[in-house]
């Protein structure tokens, strides 16, 4: 129990301390980042939840703005996943609210940044007022050539491999293609993904060690880095450490 303890608070006092990344080293191209812990700083803080989503939305904004600094080509934020309807009704409603909050205020600054801004999930169920600030952004940035931001929302891993199956046996049915067509990448052109490289880096925060549904089929080979930093709390300089620790590391994808 001693060494288990001992072994947490070298991890807790590596993630607290400061760490630069070579600048001239390799930067992940896409970063991915399951964004946990809100509720959590909210009620350490004796707040409501939808507090904790508020603060970390700041949150979102400081490392989009880094991460567009440091040369990072697609950051994926997994902002709403297919299993969080199942949460109290006032808290969905707050959170179907934030991306409409959060483009309101930063659309423009994005812009001027030359972010192209993405969802990424099912459009189904979504609310008129999400669905309509999201397709908005969208437009307005489709033709920007910088970093491009994907929100994950109403976004289940199961779901999308799911529909691509699906979509593929109603082609093999119609005779579009042939069953050796099927391989892997025929599967990547299906998924919600298919224009987006795969993850090289995946940052998720609070301490939880899962991917909860969460990009299953891309993740393959993607490096994983967990901290048990809040999201609210996490700050350009965890993602500075995300990726010392993922430049020092091998990507051997299988080989020697």
């Amino acid at each position: 129990m001693l060494e288990h303890l001992a072994r947490k608070l070298t991890r807790k006092e590596k993630q607290d301390s400061s760490a630069d990344f070579d600048s001239t080293g390799p930067i992940p191209n896409h970063v991915a980042v399951i964004m946990d812990g809100n509720g959590r700083w909210a009620k350490r803080r004796n707040l409501p939840r939808i507090a904790g989503h508020r603060s970390g939305m700041k949150t979102v904004k400081e490392i989009v703005k880094a991460s567009d600094e440091i040369g990072v080509k697609y950051l994926t934020l997994y902002a709403f996943s297919t299993e969080n309807w199942k949460r109290p009704r006032e808290e969905v409603d707050f959170l179907m609210k934030l991306p409409q909050e959060f483009l309101s205020t930063e659309l423009e600054e994005l812009i001027e940044r030359n972010v192209r801004i993405r969802m990424v999930g099912s459009k189904e169920e979504l609310p008129a007022h999400t669905l309509s600030a999201l397709e908005t952004a969208e437009k307005r940035t489709k033709e920007n050539t910088g970093l491009q931001l994907n929100f994950a929302l109403n976004y289940g891993g199961r779901k999308e491999i799911a529909l691509a199956v699906k979509d593929i046996g109603t082609r093999l049915q119609a005779g579009e293609i042939d069953l050796e067509q099927l391989d892997e990448e025929m599967i990547s052109r299906h998924l919600y993904t298919s224009d987006i490289p795969d993850p090289d880096l995946l940052i998720r925060t609070s301490g939880e060690l899962r991917l909860s549904n969460f990009m299953l089929w891309q993740l393959a080979y993607t490096e994983l880095w967990f901290t048990d930093v809040l999201w609210p709390d996490f700050t350009r300089e965890h993602l500075y450490q995300a990726i010392a620790e993922y430049q020092g590391r091998a990507r051997r994808y299988g080989a020697v």
